[in-house]
């Protein structure tokens, strides 16, 4: 956020990490990222139990791993699965391999409460997804005609999971923007969920906004402790995450998704492994988070956005080291912080 540092405030002293404070999962509509890259995790079923005895009922999966949905039957959790980036081929490829995904994957399932079907995740032309970049959208369109072929249309939302990184403009948040160069991929994904009422999933990570721009952006407001940021315009922003989900609202405005509703799909903070990478810190923003998306934007005030933590475990097969510390729980299954849901 360049041109933030001339209105920064002063943080106040960070107290939360002293704090044992509850993090309500169904107030707050929040949920978990549930990835497996690790080789001591516990079961699906295991995983599943311990989602039921801390209360959470929103689950994102990245992919259609049969034993996880298996354990998911009549579990009442809320379910958004994806469709892998390495499957976007063949899914964009024919209708007939879009009905046989969605008759395998969610049909087979009745008795599983699938929210959106995520068709590739962060894929984009400025990454070393772009190889995916023209499947995409074909993808979405046949998946969105096998639910709709299924009678599940007005269940099940199509979309896809973006990143903040194709913002060409984040500051102020009102003139938010996409990048000129990856206009030609994003609009016409606009304009699909505009036409199905689906909503755009976005993982926003204040943590990497944070570490890569420490020149304009103060920890304290990455991490929901700061008294805020009064932008041009005179509205206060109390914290980095509010500023990133604003932005990325105004950039849809300006290309023609002004109804589409933004879901996080995922946000975080490392408890080790990297910059400023703390317990401490992990507890606070993800304790934080809970609250704030309870409240809503200053661009959308009083709705509570609908947000999934990443994620429910470490894993200690990523790369590199800090992506292995994202969890909320040891492999073990115990909390990483002293709190309760």
């Amino acid at each position: 956020m360049a041109g933030m540092a001339n209105h920064l405030v002063s943080s106040i002293p960070i107290l939360v990490a002293l704090l044992i404070l509850p993090l309500d999962f169904t107030a707050a509509q929040t949920g978990v990222c549930y990835g497996r890259n690790g080789n001591n995790l516990p079961s699906a079923a295991e995983v599943v139990a311990l989602c039921n005895q801390y209360n959470i009922r929103r689950m994102r999966i990245y992919d259609p791993d049969q034993r996880t949905l298996q354990a998911l039957r009549g579990s009442n959790i809320e379910v958004t699965v994806g469709v892998p980036n390495t499957d976007l081929q063949n899914i964009a490829a024919s209708q007939a391999n879009a009905n046989s995904w969605v008759q395998n994957n969610i049909r087979n399932y009745g008795n599983v409460l699938f929210k959106y079907i995520a068709v590739g995740n962060e894929v984009s032309p400025l990454r070393d997804t772009a190889r995916y970049v023209n499947f995409v959208l074909p993808a979405m369109r046949n998946i969105q005609n096998a639910v709709a072929a299924a009678g599940l249309a007005n269940r099940i939302k199509v979309s896809t999971a973006l990143e903040t990184g194709l913002l060409g403009n984040s500051y102020p948040p009102a003139d938010g923007v996409f990048r000129n160069d990856v206009t030609g991929y994003v609009n016409p994904i606009v304009r699909f969920l505009t036409e199905n009422r689906s909503p755009l999933l976005v993982n926003v990570y204040p943590y990497f906004s944070y570490i890569y721009d420490k020149g304009n952006i103060q920890l304290p407001y990455a991490l929901f402790t700061s008294d805020g940021v009064v932008v041009p315009g005179g509205v206060r922003y109390q914290n980095l995450f509010y500023a990133l989900v604003d932005a990325t609202y105004a950039a849809l405005e300006k290309s023609g998704g002004s109804s589409v509703t933004i879901v996080v799909s995922e946000s975080g903070w490392p408890s080790a492994g990297g910059d400023t990478t703390t317990v401490e810190n992990a507890r606070t923003y993800n304790t934080n988070l809970i609250r704030r998306a309870r409240e809503g934007t200053p661009k959308r005030p009083g709705r509570a956005i609908e947000t999934y933590i990443f994620g429910l475990f470490d894993e200690n097969l990523k790369t590199p080291d800090f992506e292995k510390h994202f969890g909320l729980f040891l492999p073990n299954r115990q909390p990483k912080y002293q709190f309760s849901f």
